[in-house]
């Protein structure tokens, strides 16, 4: 089996709107997540967590993130057909509209053999 690193994606007004939801709120908006989670079985490795306050790094310095990167998932499947067939019905899509993932096969380190 492959990895692969799935990344979730949001406009910044999406973002905004979730960080003013109740605890009950967000307890009860979980739980499509949890079923996506049950759904994956095997196939999701770490179900991961939201991200915020990125910097983009370089030889001069940093400034923030302009990317919307708001969370991971380390998912492993036989292709990357596979993993972007279970990433489809991910509740993460039906968001907002801005809401997009991004799905990244995890490469082996030249020199070492594929796990």
């Amino acid at each position: 089996m492959k990895k692969y690193f799935g990344i979730y994606h949001a406009s910044e007004s999406a973002t905004k709107q979730k960080q003013n939801t109740s605890p009950k709120d967000a307890k009860e908006e979980m739980e499509p997540w949890m079923n996506w989670a049950k759904d994956c079985g095997t196939g999701l490795v770490d179900m991961g967590a939201p991200l915020g306050g990125g910097q983009k790094i370089s030889k001069t310095g940093s400034t923030p993130s302009k990317r919307n990167v708001i969370g991971y998932s380390i998912l492993q499947a036989e292709n990357m057909q596979k993993a972007m067939a279970m990433l489809k019905k991910h509740p993460h899509l039906n968001w907002d509209a801005s809401c997009e993932i991004e799905v990244h096969e995890v490469m082996p380190l030249p020199g070492e053999k594929a796990k």
